[in-house]
């Protein structure tokens, strides 16, 4: 049930603050906090506001943060809320959660200008052109998905140590030239901010309320990584089990990843099917199904350099490993066709419209994937790839193990 007020006004009320305070704040919101009985929010918002005008009861979030938010609102059910958050509670913020939890029609909320608003008024940069990414609650490594020759970033700190962790894997991943520049406590008396290159970052840690800008420049020497599937298969560390780039850009065509969607790939190998799916969207998401623990671990290790972290790795034998994993919006096998009841359990996982796409290079899965199609319809096709190579003193063609490839989408007929 959601709390609100006897008017029918909304009982929680979500009100952005910047490190300029109470001075900074406009006079609805300095109203909702002075007339407050509960005002929740971290230590260092709560510090910020006068006792003498928000008399009501200070209470601070705990952590972690998330799972307090129905036991905090439960607790004090009926009274009159506000919750402090930094900047625009609707970006990256608790706005988010509180959503989620009360629905829209429960909440008030009135936004104060974003750090990345003030960051691209003092920088110039416009704020569409610029890509933001968050360290916040998240993994440093999600940076390295952003990262491409001449963009713009702006990154939202988890803290103090954020502007060296982002120098570090900039010179990791090939980034060291790149310029970052620190803005710290924007908006605030304290504002200050410092610059450098990442290959010669040498700042000690400033202050914990700070974004990191940073002009992406590639060095010279750096393997180039392309924003549409197809990466150069130098990009993955592998065994020689690996979908290699031009099959792979043609599964991932086939698969076509959308924002939201979820993957299963089953039989990962090198987990690039997998890895190229969430870096054509942020907000998608893929598990990774793989039976061999090493390469399970190198899965892991290809998702996190490759920026995409948040890559879910199974290790297991399908399809007992499938069991309980949330409903997938399409599937990639790319091993293990033979195994008895994959594709059916595959394709019975699907909801309608979901898609099924299946590579193969060996006659006895061909054979299965063939009796499949002809059953199930879909597109059979055969992926063959050559490349020129030294023969002699002249040259010629190297002709690659041709791939059969078969994809369906699932219709309500076969969901019956």
């Amino acid at each position: 049930m959601t709390p609100a007020s006897p008017a029918g006004i909304p009982a929680v009320t979500v009100v952005g603050i910047g490190a300029d305070g109470w001075d900074g704040l406009p006079a609805p919101s300095r109203a909702a906090l002075s007339d407050a009985e509960v005002l929740i929010g971290g230590p260092r918002q709560l510090d910020l506001l006068p006792a003498g005008s928000c008399p009501g009861e200070r209470v601070a979030w705990p952590s972690p943060l998330r799972p307090a938010v129905p036991g905090l609102l439960a607790a004090h059910a009926g009274r009159r809320v506000a919750v402090l958050a930094s900047g625009d509670p609707m970006f990256y913020g608790i706005g988010r959660a509180l959503t989620e939890e009360l629905g829209a029609a429960a909440l008030r909320v009135l936004p104060h200008p974003s750090a990345v608003s003030l960051a691209c008024a003092r920088l110039g940069w416009p704020v569409e052109d610029t890509e933001v990414v968050t360290l916040v609650g998240r993994p440093v490594a999600r940076l390295a998905a952003a990262l491409h020759d001449g963009r713009r970033l702006l990154v939202l700190s988890a803290g103090a140590a954020s502007p060296g962790e982002v120098a570090a894997l900039l010179r990791e991943r090939g980034f060291g030239p790149s310029r970052l520049r620190v803005l710290e406590q924007l908006g605030g008396e304290g504002e200050s901010s410092y610059e450098g290159t990442a290959e010669t970052w040498s700042h000690a840690p400033g202050d914990a309320l700070n974004v990191v800008a940073v002009e992406c420049l590639r060095s010279p020497d750096a393997l180039r990584l392309g924003a549409v599937p197809g990466l150069p298969d130098a990009a993955y560390e592998n065994d020689g089990q690996l979908t290699k780039r031009y099959v792979r850009a043609a599964t991932l065509a086939a698969l076509a990843p959308a924002p939201g969607e979820l993957l299963w790939d089953v039989g990962g190998g090198s987990g690039s099917i997998a890895v190229e799916w969430l870096r054509a969207h942020p907000s998608c998401r893929a598990v990774t199904v793989e039976k061999n623990p090493v390469r399970a671990a190198r899965i892991t290790r290809n998702a996190e350099r490759l920026g995409v972290p948040a890559l879910r790795v199974v290790t297991g034998a399908a399809p007992p490993a499938l069991a309980g994993l949330p409903t997938p919006d399409a599937v990639f096998i790319g091993g293990g066709l033979t195994a008895p009841g994959l594709l059916d359990a595959a394709l019975a996982a699907l909801p309608p419209g979901g898609r099924l796409v299946a590579n193969t290079v060996t006659l006895e899965s061909e054979a299965l994937l063939t009796e499949w199609y002809r059953r199930h319809g879909g597109e059979l096709v055969r992926l063959a790839v050559a490349q020129a190579v030294p023969v002699g003193g002249f040259t010629g063609w190297r002709q690659a193990m041709p791939v059969t490839q078969w994809s369906v989408t699932k219709s309500g007929e076969q969901q019956r």
